[in-house]
Order: structure tokens, then sequence, then C-alpha cells
């Protein structure tokens, strides 16, 4: 890993854009869930080694609250129509 890599990273978190997550369903959701919080943990993971090698520290620390920024930002919306989803597919389905 080389520390061109911090900015790239960064641009990628502030690049990503947020799924239409009204047109998908239940089971999607879920699946999307996982792979927001895994993109965190890899994201975080990078992060760390970088600041094991002491490379970078501020923009290390810059990265890593753009991501949870991000990553908040993104597993608050699937939540917010994840909950909506499962009442209307499970709940009231009863």
């Amino acid at each position: 890993m080389s520390v061109e890599e911090i900015p790239k990273l960064i641009e990628d978190l502030n690049l990503r854009v947020s799924k239409n997550y009204q047109k998908m369903n239940a089971k999607q959701l879920s699946a999307e869930l996982r792979a927001v919080m895994e993109f965190e943990r890899q994201t975080f993971q990078k992060l760390e080694e970088f600041e094991k090698k002491g490379m970078e520290q501020d923009l290390t620390t810059y990265a890593k609250f753009v991501c949870k920024n991000t990553t908040e930002r993104e597993i608050g919306e699937i939540q917010e129509v994840y909950l909506k989803k499962i009442d209307e597919e499970y709940l009231r389905s009863r």
C-alpha cells in the first residue's frame, strides 16, 4: 500500500452514490446492508494499516471520518427503507 491510495480512497468514499433502495425488496436491502458494512470494515482495515506504519496520520484520520460519515448515512437510509419493507412484506401480510 502506498500513501497515494489514501486520497484515492477518500475520493471513492465521496463519490459513493446511494442506490434506489425504495425499489428493492427486504432480501435485497438486507444484502445491501451487509455489503455496506463489509465495505466499511475493509476500508477501516486499510486505514489502520496506514496508521500502524505511521503514514499520513492527518489524512488517515480524515479518511476514517469520511468513511464513517458516508457509511453511516448509507446504513441509515437502508435501515429506514428496510423497516418499512419488512412491515409491508411480512407483518401486513399476516
